[in-house]
């Protein structure tokens, strides 16, 4: 019997999903609260998302307002945000956080572009260990009996197929990512 490639193409829509995710955090000269998604701080003992404790909204398209819910977390916010990778510095005026998102030279553009593409590769290299986990998967139904050679040869062509299918989405992820960066 040929194997089920359902399980590898959800775990490769996965991997496509995360580089999305990884991607909306790139900002790109616009402002935008999705960089703010893994920014975490102390609160009453563990680490807490900040996007869940503070009201973000756009007050232009270049700057973000951080209205914390409680108060008393406005510090250890700021903090966080200064600790994370976000890159720019925070200006606390005692009620709400703004992060004013300055234009992009063409170096930090430039680097943004490298990042991204780094990303594209890490998300290729997942894809591509999930080729190697159903190929061993057909090797050892194989061994054991289950799947004639001729049925190995096929379930091996279509995740090649699926691989190849989801680098040529990641590669157009990328490519469109890049010209985002490079366009602002």
């Amino acid at each position: 019997m040929k194997l089920n490639t359902k399980d590898f193409e959800e775990r490769m829509n996965k991997a496509i999903g995360a580089l999305e995710n990884n991607f909306a955090t790139i900002r790109a000269g616009q402002a935008s609260a999705s960089v703010l998604n893994r920014v975490t701080f102390e609160y009453y003992g563990s680490p807490t998302p900040l996007p869940s404790m503070a009201d973000i909204r756009q007050a232009d398209a270049r700057t973000l307002v951080i209205k914390p819910y409680d108060g008393s977390t406005l510090k250890a916010m700021e903090k966080a945000i200064l600790a994370s990778d976000v890159g720019i510095t925070p200006a606390n005026d005692g009620q709400v956080i703004r992060l004013v998102f300055p234009q992009l030279t063409e170096e930090r553009r430039k680097e943004l572009c490298k990042q991204v593409t780094k990303m594209g590769e890490d998300a290729k290299v997942a894809v591509r260990n999930i080729r190697r986990d159903a190929n061993d998967t057909i090797k050892k139904q194989q061994k054991d009996g289950d799947m004639t050679e001729d049925e190995a040869k096929a379930s091996e062509k279509s995740i090649q197929d699926l691989t190849d299918k989801f680098t040529k989405q990641i590669d157009a992820a990328v490519a469109k990512k890049q010209s985002d960066v490079m366009a602002i």
